[in-house]
């Protein structure tokens, strides 16, 4: 059955993938662009269903489990089945697996300033080609606002089983405390490309 948490929860996800940003990448780059919006779109998707079933049969608590044991699984399959690397990152992960590495910290600030300057959250991402290990790469980031349903499980006051569950599984969570229109984090995906 679909209630008012699940309308909610459904709208706010939907959001912040439907806008198009303006483009700051060099018009090569924009079939790469198109393949990481769309792969950050079914990862996003698939999550998403996820969530909205696990709400729907326990609430937070019970999406806290999807989010331990599915996000993961996911990622990882969008992964195989692309050939990118697709993951979510934070400056402040919950998860150890979204520690952001150099190039991430340093999109993550870029985001946070250009939202501090006006721009909205849900328009915020990131294109270039950059050189790992001598090989030419490919690097997308897409910004994670955070909406009202994301503050039950990443607001400031957590209810008492949400709480207990989320220090269960991370106990070194750093990804509570925000508010909505703050940056969570932000999706990351990147493809090695041929010479």
């Amino acid at each position: 059955m679909k209630g008012p948490k699940h309308v909610l929860l459904l709208g706010i996800l939907t959001t912040f993938l439907i806008a198009q940003p303006q483009s700051s990448w060099a018009e090569d780059l924009t079939p790469l662009v198109q393949s990481a919006r769309q792969l950050t779109q079914q990862f996003f998707s698939e999550l998403k269903s996820e969530l909205i079933k696990a709400m729907q049969d326990g609430g937070p608590v019970n999406a806290i489990d999807v989010c331990h044991k599915k996000a993961l699984q996911i990622a990882k399959s969008v992964s195989e089945d692309s050939g990118w690397d697709i993951k979510r990152v934070s400056l402040r992960p919950r998860n150890p697996y979204a520690e952001p590495d150099d190039f991430e910290k340093q999109i993550l600030v870029k985001f946070d300033r250009e939202k501090r300057s006006g721009k909205a959250p849900k328009d915020l991402e990131y294109a270039t080609k950059v050189v790992e290990d001598g090989q030419p790469v490919f690097r997308y980031m897409k910004a994670i606002p955070t909406s009202g349903i994301c503050l039950t499980c990443h607001g400031k006051r957590l209810n008492p089983p949400v709480a207990e569950k989320i220090h269960e599984y991370y106990p070194n969570d750093k990804a509570t405390g925000y508010k909505v229109g703050d940056i969570r984090g932000a999706f990351s995906l990147k493809k090695i490309l041929k010479n």
